[in-house]
């Protein structure tokens, strides 16, 4: 990876020379990208090297043979270059420029043909390949964009979380410091309470008053209510009956002893207490 990133800031630097390098985001993605445009422009510029080497290699081979023919037509037929026309001369040089131009060996039709298709294919390729190359290259730039405006919003939510947190930290220490207050404020309610109870056995007070004593009796009272409520039901059905001396004197005693041992027994109860 170290290595690639080398490789892809030389070749940048190279590609824009004085011009400062574009941002970028650093990623493999990026990175590998970046890194196969450097290669395929590696190769390119090495193969215009070697295209440029055989070009001058030929031209060398072409000035040779020039100088060559040159002779034979002189020393044939007595043709020489001076006594050539303007337009004769201005035809023969595009002549040969276009040849060494196309890389053929010779001026013929047959030579001329295949050098120029090969060389019409190729200029199609190349443009192929530049609209790919553009193509990607507009993704790359969209997709960097597209990484600047994310990490833009995570980097306004990272400042809007620690400014929550910030908030929420000051609430809590709020918190725990009320929280402390209210348990010294609760360790000395207990103690004042422990103190008072101690003043109070010191000064012999008498139990039954005390709020437990007096939660307990009121506790008893209800059941006791709860329990005469059955017999009150039992009294009900002899309310509407005709009036029958002696059964009546016998209902009233048994109700009259229940009731005076559930007085008696309420009355004990409150005693004790």
């Amino acid at each position: 990876m170290c290595e690639k990133i080398k490789k892809v800031n030389s070749w940048l630097s190279t590609v824009f020379g004085d011009q400062p390098v574009p941002h970028f985001e650093v990623n493999t993605r990026t990175v590998d990208v970046l890194y196969q445009l450097a290669q395929s422009s590696e190769v390119r510029c090495s193969d215009t090297a070697l295209l440029s080497e055989d070009l001058k290699q030929k031209a060398s081979e072409y000035q040779s043979e020039g100088a060559h023919y040159r002779d034979v037509l002189l020393q044939g037929v007595g043709l020489s270059y001076a006594s050539l026309s303007k337009p004769a001369d201005d035809y023969l040089s595009a002549l040969v420029d276009t040849a060494m131009v196309l890389g053929v060996r010779d001026t013929s039709l047959g030579s001329f043909m295949p050098a120029v298709n090969n060389l019409t294919n190729a200029l199609l390729e190349e443009e192929k390949s530049n609209r790919r190359l553009e193509r990607e290259l507009r993704a790359l730039r969209n997709r960097l964009g597209a990484t600047l405006v994310l990490r833009s919003n995570l980097q306004e939510d990272i400042n809007k979380t620690a400014k929550s947190q910030s908030v929420e930290s000051a609430k809590a220490e709020e918190r725990m410091l009320n929280m402390d207050f209210v348990t010294a404020k609760a360790k000395e309610l207990s103690s004042r309470r422990e103190r008072a109870e101690a003043q109070l056995v010191s000064r012999n007070m008498d139990k039954s008053i005390t709020h437990q004593a007096v939660v307990q009796l009121s506790e008893d009272v209800t059941a006791l209510k709860q329990e005469l409520i059955p017999l009150k039901k039992k009294l009900e059905p002899y309310m509407d009956l005709s009036p029958s001396p002696s059964l009546a004197q016998v209902k009233i005693e048994e109700a009259k002893r229940e009731l005076a041992a559930i007085c008696s027994q309420l009355e004990m109860n409150m005693d004790f207490k």
